[in-house]
C-alpha cells in the first residue's frame, strides 16, 4: 500500500537529555583522576564529586568494577578521556555498584562477554547513570551463548543516550530485574539498532520483569526510544510486570509487538509504530488487566494475528504465571490506526486451552483509515464496549462510524493528523543515542 508519500526522519545525536526528566551530572569541586589501565582504576577509592577519566586507547580485557557512592549534587563519575574514543574490547565487562554514580561516554566493541552480561548494575545500587556509551555488535562465536547486554537490577536507575545495535546471539538486549518493591528504572533516548532475527525465544530488546515476578510493580519508564529493524523476535518489548510506562517511542520497520507479556496496570501511550509495510510487522499485544493503550499512531502494519495492529489476546482458565492471563478492564482510545492489515484483533490466539475471551474490554474513539480488515473477531469479548470509533476507507461495522473527510490530515512530514489533536511527531527533533557518534539517520516512511 503505497499512497505516493515519503518522510525523512533525522535524528541528531547528543547526550544533553531534553524533556525526560534527566538533569546532567554535577560535580561541585571535583577531582579528576586520570587513569591508564586496569591496575591503576583498581586502587581507586573514589569519593563524591570524583571524576575517573579512563584515557584513551583500546582497554582489552578490561573488567570495570565501578564500586562508590555519591551524592545528589556530587555524583561519582566514571568518563571516557574523550568520549567514544575509550573502547571497551575482548571480553570486557561492566558493573555499576553504589549509589549516585554516572558512565559516560565508553563504547563496547570488538569482542565478547565470556560469562557475565556485559554491562550490570547491581542489585544494591540506586540512582546510577549510564549515558552517551555503546555496545555495538559484540557477540560470541556461537549464537547459542545467553548473556544480556544490560542487566539493570536496583532502584531509581537510568540509561539514556546510549546505543545497541547488532546484538546476533541468545539473550534480551536490556533487561530489568524484579524484587519486592518498584524500581523506577528510566530508559529513555537511546537508539535501539538493527538486531537479526534469532529464530528461537528470548530476543527480545527489552524485557521488563520475568514471569515469576510479573504480578509485581516495576514502575519502569520507556520514554522517546528509537527501535530500528528490531527483529530479535515476536515480542520487541516485553513487559513481565505491573505499572510500567511506554511513551513516546518510535518502533521503525520492527518484525514483532510491543507485548504486554504479563502482568497488569500497564500503559501504552503516544508511540509510533511505522511498519512500511515490511512483512510480520506489528504494534501492540494485549494480555493482562487493567491497561490504558492510547494516543498511538500505527501505520502501515503488515501482521496479521497476533501481529495484528492492536491485538487483544485470549487466556487459559487457569494460567500459571508463565501462561496467557485474561484481559479484563483495559480501554483502547484514541488511537489513530493507518492503512494496516489488521486494524483491531479480539480474541486473538484463540485454540483448544486458550478459551477465555476478554473481559470488560473497551475500544472508543479510535480512529482507523484505509484497513485491510477493519474488525477481526477471533472471539467474542464477554461485556465489550465497541463505540464511537471512526473508519474511513472501508465498510462500516458495529462500533464504527464514518469518518469525516476533514477529520484526518496529512501533515507536512507525511504523518495523518487528527485535525482536533495536532501534535509534533516523535522523531523529527528528537535526541538520541551517544552524542560523539554524529550521526544523522535518514528513517523513510513510504
Amino acid at each position: 500500500m503505497n499512497f505516493g508519500f515519503c518522510l525523512l526522519l533525522f535524528f541528531s545525536f547528543s547526550c544533553a537529555a531534553k524533556g525526560n526528566g534527566i538533569s546532567p551530572h554535577v560535580n561541585t569541586n571535583a577531582q579528576k583522576i586520570f587513569v591508564s589501565n586496569i591496575d591503576e582504576f583498581n586502587k581507586l577509592k573514589p569519593k563524591a564529586g570524583d571524576t575517573v577519566v579512563l584515557k584513551n586507547g583500546e582497554w582489552e580485557n578490561t573488567q570495570l568494577n565501578f564500586k562508590a557512592n555519591g551524592t545528589e549534587q556530587n555524583p561519582v563519575v566514571l568518563m571516557a578521556e574523550t568520549e567514544g574514543m575509550v573502547k571497551l574490547t575482548g571480553n570486557s565487562n561492566l558493573k555499576i555498584d553504589g549509589s549516585r554514580l554516572v558512565v559516560d561516554g565508553l563504547i563496547f566493541e570488538k569482542g565478547y562477554s565470556l560469562k557475565d552480561d556485559v554491562i550490570i548494575f547491581s542489585k544494591t545500587s540506586s540512582n546510577c547513570r549510564l549515558t552517551n556509551s555503546a555496545i555495538m555488535n559484540y557477540n560470541p562465536p556461537v549464537k547459542e551463548t545467553d548473556y544480556k547486554w544490560v542487566s539493570l537490577y536496583g532502584k531509581n536507575n537510568t540509561v539514556d543516550h546510549c546505543e545497541f545495535t547488532g546484538k546476533a546471539h541468545q539473550g534480551t538486549t536490556l533487561v530489568v530485574w524484579l524484587n519486592e518493591e518498584p524500581n523506577h528504572h528510566v530508559i529513555a533516548s537511546n537508539y535501539f539498532g538493527p538486531r537479526p532475527p534469532l529464530g528461537v525465544n528470548g530476543g527480545e530488546t527489552i524485557r521488563i520483569g520475568t514471569s515469576d515476578w510479573s504480578m509485581y510493580n516495576s514502575s519502569t519508564l520507556v520514554e522517546n526510544n528509537i527501535f530500528d529493524k528490531c527483529d530479535g523476535e515476536v515480542e520487541i518489548i516485553s513487559v513481565k510486570s505491573c505499572r510500567n510506562a511506554i511513551k513516546d517511542n518510535l518502533f521503525l520497520e520492527c518484525d514483532g509487538t510491543l507485548t504486554l507479556r504479563h502482568g497488569n496496570d500497564n500503559t501504552i501511550d503516544g508511540n509510533y509504530f511505522i511498519g512500511n509495510d515490511k512483512p510480520n510487522s506489528g504494534g501492540i499485544r494485549v494480555i493482562g488487566e487493567n491497561h490504558h493503550i492510547k494516543n498511538n499512531y500505527l501505520y502501515a502494519l503488515s501482521g496479521k494475528g497476533l501481529r495484528g495492529a492492536i491485538s487483544v489476546m485470549n487466556a487459559l482458565t487457569a494460567p500459571k504465571l508463565n501462561e496467557y492471563w485474561q484481559v479484563k478492564n483495559t480501554v483502547i482510545e484514541n488511537n489513530v490506526i493507518v492503512q494496516c492489515e489488521q486494524a483491531l484483533v479480539v480474541g486473538s490466539g484463540k485454540n483448544d486451552t486458550r478459551v477465555l475471551p476478554p473481559d470488560s474490554l473497551v475500544v472508543k474513539k479510535n480512529y482507523v483509515f484505509l484497513p485491510v480488515k477493519l474488525l477481526v473477531r477471533d472471539d467474542e469479548p464477554t461485556r465489550f464496549i465497541l463505540e464511537d470509533n471512526y473508519v474511513r476507507g472501508a465498510a462500516v461495522e458495529e462500533g464504527f462510524i464514518p469518518m469525516p473527510n476533514n477529520m484526518l490530515r496529512k501533515d507536512a512530514n507525511g504523518i495523518w493528523q487528527l485535525e482536533s489533536q495536532f501534535r509534533e511527531p516523535f522523531g523529527l527533533h528528537v535526541v538520541n543515542g551517544p552524542a560523539w557518534k554524529n550521526d544523522k539517520m535518514g528513517f523513510k516512511i513510504n
